[in-house]
């Protein structure tokens, strides 16, 4: 195995394998973790599960109790409910372990994102534990209790009491997952902000058709569910919008750096003419890009914003600059001189004719390309050369016209 395979190696890429032990191995951690917190809250089980059952016990009237149905339920139901109760302190460490493992594959912005969003949905799910536990229970029990027949004698289930009350406590605690999910969204680019709020009669039908599927069939613990998942829902589409108003501002502040790691200056605007309005980058997007850019960056559309070219583009420009100063040169050449160029050239060497240099910079103009330029080339040659020299820059210029 070479050096950078090796599984000490934090720069390299793991293979297959070091994923799946270490993968083993934070199992195993959350396992131990578990099992520790079940041991030390396996000796109040009982006491645990008179906790939960007080919103229960006390709406039952005077002389109710509650009852067990099958031999095992007094052991195997406080049993349960302190081996649930050890997953549900325990996962803090268990996301920490889950977050261990996966954070060496997320990019620098995700983790920065991906942090507070782990940290508050747990804070959320323990808020809408909460709230059933201290809002919701005493209003639904106290509804039953209410309204039970006369002659019926209200006592419940240990077990099936159990099953009831985590039900609860699980759809309240993703109730409140609701803005991290609407955040989540947003921030994958799933959709925006204007998009949900648009949304906003549809998820309020939703909410209430969650809570009378999650709820015992009662109008108090539907709307219990309903209207936090609405609030919540709003809630999660203000953090939505500062969200995207964070990322405008940074993409504002922070513009891309180059391989030099400073921010690219914007090249000035020019008149596009034939020759001589070349600029170095376009400062209006391009048709066919205008639609996604919008959609990706609010100031896609920003008239100083600077748009790189690309290698073709760029080459055309170098071109067009190319002959914008061969056009230029006779003007800043002497009176004298407008038609011969005199170069200096080593001792012993005969003058340059500068018509024969034009028709062949018109020759390479051709081979890269740039027709339009050895095209103002050739004509020039055409103007000044004698017949032998005008013959050729026709047949080049033939070729041109045929190709």
């Amino acid at each position: 195995m070479s050096p950078a395979m090796q599984p000490d190696d934090p720069g390299a890429e793991q293979p297959f394998v070091f994923h799946l032990i270490e993968l083993r191995d934070r199992l195993i951690r959350m396992s131990i973790a578990i099992f520790v917190v079940f041991l030390a809250l396996f000796p109040f089980a009982n006491e645990i599960y008179t906790f939960v059952a007080a919103p229960l016990m006390a709406q039952l009237p005077e002389g109710n109790t509650m009852i067990a149905t099958q031999v095992a339920a007094p052991f195997l139901t406080p049993f349960k409910l302190a081996l649930i109760a050890a997953v549900f302190l325990s996962m803090p460490f268990l996301l920490y372990q889950f977050w261990g493992f996966v954070a060496p594959g997320l990019y620098k912005h995700e983790k920065r994102l991906a942090t507070p969003l782990l940290i508050s949905s747990i804070i959320l799910f323990y808020v809408g534990v909460a709230f059933a536990y201290f809002v919701v229970f005493p209003l639904i029990f106290a509804f039953l209790s209410a309204s039970t027949p006369d002659g019926v004698a209200m006592m419940t289930d240990i077990s099936a009491y159990l099953d009831f009350v985590l039900a609860l406590f699980f759809a309240f605690g993703i109730a409140f997952e609701i803005p991290i999910a609407t955040i989540l969204l947003v921030a994958a680019g799933i959709t925006t902000p204007a998009a949900l709020a648009s949304k906003r009669p549809y998820v309020i039908v939703g909410a209430f058709v969650v809570g009378m599927l999650l709820t015992p069939p009662d109008v108090i613990s539907q709307t219990l569910l309903a209207v936090p998942m609405w609030l919540l829902f709003e809630l999660g589409i203000v953090f939505s919008k500062v969200l995207v108003r964070k990322r405008a501002n940074d993409t504002d502040e922070d513009p891309d750096p180059d391989v030099s790691g400073s921010a690219p200056s914007r090249a000035p605007s020019a008149p596009n003419g034939p020759v001589g309005g070349s600029t170095m980058g376009r400062v209006t997007p391009r048709p066919e890009t205008r639609e996604v850019g919008r959609d990706l960056d609010p100031h896609f559309d920003d008239p100083g914003r600077w748009q790189p070219l690309s290698e073709s583009e760029m080459e055309a420009e170098l071109d067009l600059i190319e002959a914008d100063e061969i056009l230029d040169a006779p003007r800043h050449s002497e009176p004298n001189a407008t038609q011969a160029t005199q170069t200096e050239i080593p001792s012993g060497a005969t003058e340059i004719n500068s018509v024969e240099e034009k028709i062949r910079r018109a020759n390479r103009l051709r081979d890269l390309g740039s027709t339009f330029a050895a095209r103002t080339v050739l004509y020039e040659v055409l103007e000044e050369g004698d017949a032998d020299q005008r013959r050729v820059a026709r047949n080049i210029l033939n070729q041109l016209d045929e190709a």
